[in-house]
């Protein structure tokens, strides 16, 4: 059975939004906000940063992802201390993911064609990685419903 969140994954990708979008996509319609900037720039990690041969969108976009809820924002801001540790711990989850893979490119990972990424391996990882994340952040002590500056 598919849980809501891999049906909304599916819905994204099927509207066309790559999985560095997908990721920022879910977590501002979790938080009740929309940043059509943020998602746009978001397209430059999309099918391995252009290049098949580049780091796969999952890992990047979801680096992306922790920062946008510790990282410094506005010149009054600060990053999170906890944030590289979070970086860390998503790595490290990321490459156990896709230890079978050849690689953390997005062509190893989507089965060669990264334009047309395998639904079973991208799906899978896609949907893994977003669950890693909120475990993540929830473990650290954010709730994922609000965005930095609005949890303690």
């Amino acid at each position: 059975m598919i849980d809501r969140t891999s049906l909304r994954m599916m819905q994204l990708a099927g509207q066309g939004y790559c999985c560095s979008q997908i990721l920022i996509l879910l977590a501002l319609e979790g938080m009740g906000r929309e940043n059509p900037d943020l998602v746009r720039a978001m397209a430059g990690l999309c099918h391995g940063m252009g290049d098949c041969d580049g780091p796969c969108g999952v890992l990047t976009g979801g680096v992306c992802l922790l920062g946008m809820y510790s990282g410094k924002g506005t010149d009054d801001d600060v990053a999170d201390d906890r944030l590289p540790l979070m970086l860390e711990s998503f790595r490290d989850w990321f490459a156990g993911a896709v230890a079978g893979y050849g690689g953390i490119s997005c062509g190893s990972i989507a089965g060669g064609d990264c334009r047309t990424p395998d639904p079973s391996r991208c799906g899978t990882l896609l949907s893994g990685a977003y669950a890693r994340i909120m475990e993540i952040l929830v473990e650290n002590g954010m709730d994922p419903m609000t965005g930095k500056g609005d949890h303690a």
